[in-house]
């Protein structure tokens, strides 16, 4: 019987941040910037005779949530929650979810958008120029880096992070 032996030693890093991301457009501003600027100098490469970017949007998710608050007493009386997977999805979610007045009416409260409590992800996928593909995971308490063998990958990306106040 064979054996399973190793093959890389990839890792995974993460940056906590003191403060988290404030709102979804702070985070998509911030992911879009790293798309746009190429900050941590991925490379376009060939699979299969078509051409990947070196640097792209994988999976990402923003949670909506709601609650149903008694205007006299301001009791919560329920909450609803609706998950997103791009961000013109998670803006017409929350109108929706804040202007369905029977969706209020049935909880029995006065709908407030409880953005606090929210959660977003975005994940990008990147080719480093050594040829290893690794991912960066921005949340808005974390950035992860991981499946990455080369300290070098991190070292960029920490080196890009610490230019961006949101990210201390």
């Amino acid at each position: 019987m064979s054996d399973f032996v190793q093959k890389a030693n990839v890792k995974r890093s993460v940056r906590t941040l003191t403060t988290k991301i404030a709102d979804v457009a702070t985070l998509n501003t911030l992911v879009q910037g790293v798309i746009d600027t190429n900050a941590f100098q991925c490379v376009d490469h060939v699979v299969a005779g078509t051409t990947i970017n070196g640097v792209f949007r994988g999976s990402q998710s923003f949670g909506i949530r709601v609650l149903y608050e008694n205007p006299t007493t301001l009791k919560n009386m329920g909450n609803a929650t609706a998950k997103a997977s791009t961000v013109a999805g998670y803006t017409a979610a929350s109108t929706a979810l804040v202007n369905n007045s029977a969706l209020a009416t049935a909880i029995g409260g006065t709908a407030v958008q409880d953005t606090e409590n929210e959660g977003y992800s975005i994940s990008l996928t990147c080719h480093d120029a050594n040829g290893e593909d690794y991912t960066v995971t921005f949340t808005r308490k974390t950035v992860t880096v991981s499946s990455y063998e080369d300290n070098a990958v991190v070292a960029r990306v920490n080196t890009w992070a610490n230019t961006k106040p949101a990210l201390a």
